[in-house]
């Protein structure tokens, strides 16, 4: 049992041993932690916040007084409760959806990372006590992938102390090690991979993504090619900067590669960012944003080539990587590469479903409820986490998934709310998307999604000093705001998104511009699914069914 587990390892560590996690949305840089905890808690820059996630049990009472003293409670810790952000106070008990599925009925959550872990939790605080099942492709327990790209790699914390705190102990049946390799909804089983099938009343599809490899497996399989998502991967790159290699190159300038970038720069490695769009951060922030970026990288010594393309990583004849070619005809001389070129969500094991899985994640409605290839919403299958691709009512319910920490945990907490309520008492999810990311010493932060906007302006500070506010409008309202080293902001801003407020912002601000001068937000046409096909059979209406066909047929 999950929670049995749970227990043998706080033996093992000391049962005072904490675990710490920040929600690096809301903290706003205050450094009370820091004052309170600084073995625990470090600023890097004004509002660029590094801890340790599993602190020793001399730290413990350090950590209650840092938790305790956080203005915007933003540190969570071990068997912390935990409420949706709509609630103001307590915790809401769903009404039941029956006490007989309340005490024996059958959920099985496939994914035990962030979202899975989150919602098991939730579940049991708000009174199931039938069978729940996680099944996870790693063989650990859930664990937080933001610090694997930040403090792991700069020697912070060891990877293995990336352990995700628990709401409660949880009393479940943990499938570790395993994944899940098909899903049949008319007999209710989800098929692992080592040939066990697991029934269920009810599932919750939590399987995230994973790290899109390098397009050449031979390639790819040179020492000191790397990707960048799990445990294993963090582990094996910062043994690689600690061996102090000649050069780093980082493929791809997203927040992963950016950040990876900083984290060499920190450890004072010299290393090669190559993005092939015109800046760094473009597909997330847009253009004008992506320039700061850019600066900013180039301010701290990478070596940013834009605009080109690592066309092949060449090895020596022992298969040790020495170099890449690029597309501008250059070559760069380096013994790591890291591959940080997106995600890949993890559907395969839908294939044949009946599920609306794509490239683009599982279709669901905006109360998490999965969508069947017909277009019609499933009552007994959920949707959470990177894979969950959803409408939003702010965004004109356009269909998107999103890689954030805040969004799989709102959205585990909505989904583990619905399975257990009846169709008069589900909720929708509303949240609006928030992200951060620490690089070069500074905190950026976001609320909305940028990338649904044709203008941006910077309504407060200055992008020369790298700290601002840059507001997103799309057709006269605000979508989104970016902060550099501004998260006081955030909060503000996320009110005047969710009320439709008009674009530019009209207030006076002690840091804002004489003149608001909105621009083009410079962001990349968007991407259309291409890869799947659907082709509709059958005439009479009670016969007429959608196939999804698949490009390898």
């Amino acid at each position: 049992m999950w929670g049995r587990v749970r227990r043998a390892v706080a033996h093992d560590r000391g049962e005072c041993a904490v675990r710490v996690i920040i929600d690096l949305t809301r903290c706003q840089g205050y450094g009370q932690c820091a004052f309170l905890a600084p073995d625990v808690f470090a600023m890097n820059g004004e509002e660029a916040l590094l801890y340790d996630t599993d602190p020793d049990e001399a730290q413990r009472e350090h950590v209650l007084r840092a938790a305790a003293a956080c203005p915007v409670q933003a540190i969570h810790l071990d068997r912390m409760a935990t409420q949706h952000r709509g609630m103001r106070t307590g915790t809401a008990v769903p009404p039941p959806v029956g006490d007989g599925f309340r005490k024996t009925g059958r959920i099985v959550i496939v994914g035990a990372s962030l979202a899975g872990a989150r919602a098991a939790g939730v579940l049991r605080r708000d009174g199931f006590t039938g069978s729940l099942t996680l099944i996870g492709d790693e063989p650990y327990e859930p664990y937080d992938r933001p610090p694997l790209s930040k403090q792991v790699l700069v020697g912070r914390v060891p990877a293995d102390h990336t352990l995700l705190p628990r709401l409660r102990e949880v009393d479940a049946e943990w499938l570790p090690g395993v994944a899940a390799a098909g899903l049949d909804l008319a007999a209710k089983t989800v098929r692992l991979a080592d040939g066990r099938e697991v029934g269920f009343d009810r599932l919750l599809i939590a399987t995230g993504a994973r790290a899109r490899p390098w397009f050449n497996p031979e390639e790819a399989a040179l020492d000191g090619v790397l990707p960048l998502r799990t445990i294993e991967e963090s582990s094996r790159l910062r043994e690689r900067l600690a061996a102090r290699p000649r050069r780093v190159l980082v493929i791809g300038a997203g927040f992963t590669g950016s950040e990876v970038a900083s984290v060499c720069r920190d450890l004072d490695l010299p290393v090669t960012v190559v993005e092939r769009g015109p800046a760094p951060l473009v597909g997330a922030l847009g253009g004008v944003i992506g320039k700061v970026a850019a600066d900013m990288q180039r301010a701290h010594g990478v070596d940013l080539r834009c605009g080109v393309r690592v066309e092949a990583l060449e090895g020596d004849a022992d298969g040790r990587l020495r170099a890449a070619r690029l597309s501008d005809g250059d070559t760069v001389e380096a013994d790591v590469a890291v591959v940080a070129l997106g995600a890949i969500r993890n559907v395969e094991w839908l294939r044949d479903s009946g599920l609306a899985a794509g490239v683009w994640g599982v279709a669901c409605d905006a109360g998490c409820r999965a969508v069947d290839i017909n277009g019609l919403v499933t009552d007994d299958v959920f949707v959470a986490g990177d894979v969950a691709r959803f409408p939003h009512p702010v965004y004109n319910f356009q269909f998107m998934t999103l890689e954030h920490w805040g969004n799989a945990v709102a959205q585990a907490e909505i989904a583990a709310h619905n399975m257990l309520s009846d169709q008069a008492h589900r909720w929708p999810h509303l949240s609006l998307p928030v992200f951060w990311s620490n690089q070069f010493g500074t905190g950026i932060k976001s609320v909305g999604v940028p990338t649904f906007a044709d203008e941006v302006v910077i309504a407060h500070g200055s992008t020369e000093e790298r700290r601002f506010v840059a507001v997103y409008g799309y057709r006269g309202r605000i979508t989104a705001a970016v902060t550099f080293d501004r998260a006081m902001w955030l909060e503000f801003y996320q009110g005047l998104i969710e009320r439709a407020a008009p674009f530019p912002p009209d207030f006076r601000a002690a840091d804002r511009p004489e003149t608001l001068r909105p621009v083009p937000a410079e962001i990349p046409e968007r991407l259309e699914a291409t890869q799947v096909t659907v082709m509709v059979t059958g005439h009479d209406p009670a016969e007429r069914r959608a196939t999804l066909v698949h490009g390898d047929r």
